[in-house]
């Protein structure tokens, strides 16, 4: 334990470590550019019918913005409550995986586990994980976290305060602040082409099926892209199947021809048939 320990303390130390004034400039930056966006959810919220205390309330106990919006947006265009709590519940499964991972990293004390899991989310989850040692990474997370909070609640309630001032939201077009905070937020995470499959199927599920299901559903179900690329992908991989003819670079057959060869009594070497142990089989040769 305590070689897995001073190996976590260090991390993938690769040179690349920060000053501790360097890491706490980077994570307010991040926090201040997304807390500023929580005023367009308090509009929005506002503006769905949800009552001031409703609207932070949101903001205090659920504080994720994706899972917000969706609520919100699924309730001003007329769904289902249970349909939108739904659909921002699956948005917010992701920061259980995230909470995995940052366990790890983080190795927080356990006092304060049920606290900062409040602060999992993409934002904070991005900064502790770009740092290469653990006490970058705590200072990373624990600085976006506590200043995204304090600011999203703030400008949420003055979101929803100046929501009557501002009249209709959908002119400002602010409900598309958060969708936009996350897609930035998640374009550069799309490395492979699995992950990219996954995501133009999601939106194509997602906006293809808007107009003809009931708000929030559509979000459900493009929860289904992952299992439909990893089907696919895995139906791929079977159909190609072993390809039998294809050989090493060294020019040898690759493993299972050898023995698909010597089963024909074919010597792999070139040389022609041969028979057990060896020795040629051809009708010239004496047996012992």
């Amino acid at each position: 334990m305590t070689e897995q320990t001073g190996l976590a303390e260090t991390r993938h130390d690769g040179g690349g470590t920060k000053s501790d004034g360097a890491v706490v400039r980077d994570a307010l930056g991040v926090g201040v550019a997304v807390g500023l966006s929580g005023f367009a959810f308090g509009v929005t919220s506002a503006g769905s019918g949800l009552s001031l205390p409703q609207t932070c309330a949101l903001s205090l106990l659920v504080f994720t913005g994706a899972s917000q919006f969706a609520l919100v947006g699924a309730l001003a265009a007329g769904g289902n409550p249970f349909t939108a709590a739904a659909g921002a519940f699956f948005l917010g499964v992701r920061n259980a995986f995230y909470g995995l991972r940052l366990s790890q990293v983080l190795a927080l004390p356990r006092a304060v586990r049920p606290f900062a899991a409040q602060w999992v989310i993409d934002e904070t989850t991005a900064v502790a994980l770009a740092h290469p040692t653990r006490r970058a990474a705590r200072i990373g997370f624990t600085v976006t976290g506590l200043s995204l909070y304090v600011l999203w609640n703030l400008t949420t309630l003055l979101g929803a305060l100046g929501a009557d001032a501002i009249g209709d939201t959908d002119a400002w077009g602010l409900d598309a602040a958060g969708p936009a905070v996350f897609l930035a937020l998640l374009a550069p995470m799309l490395k492979t082409a699995g992950e990219r499959a996954v995501a133009g199927v999601a939106v194509v599920l997602g906006l293809g099926l808007l107009p003809v299901l009931p708000a929030g559903v559509p979000v459900l179900v493009a929860a289904t892209a992952a299992p439909i690329v990893l089907w696919a992908q895995g139906r791929r991989r079977r159909a190609g199947g072993p390809r039998m003819d294809r050989r090493r670079g060294d020019g040898r057959p690759e493993v299972g021809q050898d023995e698909a060869a010597r089963g024909q009594g074919v010597d792999v070497g070139g040389h022609g048939p041969q028979g057990e142990g060896g020795r040629r089989d051809d009708g010239q040769g004496e047996h012992r």
